[in-house]
């Protein structure tokens, strides 16, 4: 497996600021792997709970006394399955003098497991996997990650053929077995139709009337099963970026199955043949760009937006950080050029700068703050935000 160096980088550190510290993520995307890592870095002792064994499931039948004479690090893997153990945390890490620490892994959003936001309030920290990137597996591995997406099973399997029937396997577990342990009980064969739906209309704007229609069920329906595969991490919502400008904005989100794999897996696309003749591989290669470039710069959800306006102006992903604002675009051609949209993004929204992403090997000067990015450079041209 390979080693998650930036996340290692970083988790010793807010294991240090914070009493307990939840790594957060779609199943199987390797958390428990990144805590094992962990563990071999700091070469220090921890005890480890992990919630889907019946052994340790047993061992917390009483869980204050479980865990109230423990001392270092302790691990809870699969924390959604006993929601009811974050009081207990919060009573344990309220202690004078705590001689413990938490790190909690969890397949679900803090949204949808509530009661950690509501008993762990200033004294949580929530830390964000996704799958692997290509400053973890490299350049020459891009056109695989874009086919495969990051999953480490589906990324790694021994042909394409053998990484698909992992995705199957991983779509029908998740539907079947994942969400009911989370409590949505909505049948898997409605919520299969529905995240097959939404792979259709990767890359647009929400409109929740259209697919309630084509679905047969309510608008607030539909608004419900998008939360639930956001909260799990397997769908992507970006939100619109408005200010007071003298235009008409778009003020519904934008969505993105999470993870391009899966998003390949719901449209039947085994190979990279495949991908390159569905009408979709344009949104496909959008989504992957969007989330290499998120990763790179470690820009947070709440730093991300796009920007449209009903005149149709738009830009595919704002970043701010304070009152500085970068733009991108991205753009599956091997000759990006400048367009009226970007010269209106630069002037509406004051942004730095726009970079269009494509799928090269070179970064060059498109017009003054425009240039293209080829995505062979983006770990050398583009910059993590400070």
């Amino acid at each position: 497996m390979l080693p998650r160096e930036r996340h290692l980088s970083v988790l010793p550190d807010l294991l240090r600021r914070h009493p307990v510290v939840a790594i957060l993520g779609a199943r199987q995307i390797g958390k428990t792997t990144l805590s094992r890592q962990l563990l071999e870095r700091l070469q220090r002792p921890a005890t480890v709970f992990d919630l889907e064994d019946p052994f340790d499931l047993a061992r917390l039948d009483e869980p204050r006394l479980a865990l109230q004479d423990l001392q270092g690090l302790i691990v809870i893997d699969e924390v959604q399955e006993r929601p009811d153990l974050f009081p207990i945390l919060r009573v344990l890490v309220d202690r004078p003098d705590n001689p413990a620490h938490f790190l909690i892994l969890g397949s679900a959003s803090p949204d949808l497991l509530r009661q950690s936001s509501e008993t762990l309030a200033g004294r949580i920290h929530y830390h964000e996997l996704h799958g692997f990137t290509l400053d973890e597996v490299g350049v020459a591995t891009q056109q695989r990650l874009w086919l495969r997406g990051g999953f480490p099973r589906s990324l790694l399997a021994e042909s394409d053929a053998a990484s698909l029937e992992w995705r199957y396997d991983f779509v029908r577990t998740y539907l079947e077995r994942d969400l009911p342990q989370l409590g949505v009980r909505t049948p898997a064969v409605t919520l299969r139709r529905f995240w097959t739906m939404l792979a259709h209309y990767h890359g647009q704007i929400w409109n929740a009337s259209a697919l309630a229609q084509s679905f047969g069920i309510s608008a607030p329906t539909v608004r419900r099963y998008l939360d639930v595969l956001t909260s799990t991490f397997v769908v992507r919502q970006l939100l619109p970026w408005h200010e007071n400008l003298k235009k008409r904005q778009v003020k519904a989100p934008k969505i993105y199955v999470a993870d391009s794999g899966l998003l390949h897996c719901l449209l039947d696309l085994e190979t990279r043949r495949d991908l390159e003749r569905h009408p979709k591989v344009g949104a496909s290669w959008e989504g992957h760009a969007l989330n290499e470039v998120t990763n790179r710069l470690g820009a947070r959800p709440e730093q991300c937006f796009f920007w449209a306006t009903h005149a149709g102006a738009e830009l595919d992903l704002l970043v701010t950080r304070g009152e500085q604002r970068w733009g991108f675009e991205f753009k599956r051609t091997a000759s990006p050029r400048p367009t009226q949209s970007m010269y209106t993004a630069l002037e509406d929204l004051r942004l730095e700068r726009i970079d269009v992403v494509y799928p090269g090997e070179q970064t060059f000067p498109l017009r003054d703050r425009i240039r293209a990015l080829g995505i062979s450079r983006l770990l050398e041209d583009l910059e993590p935000l400070a």
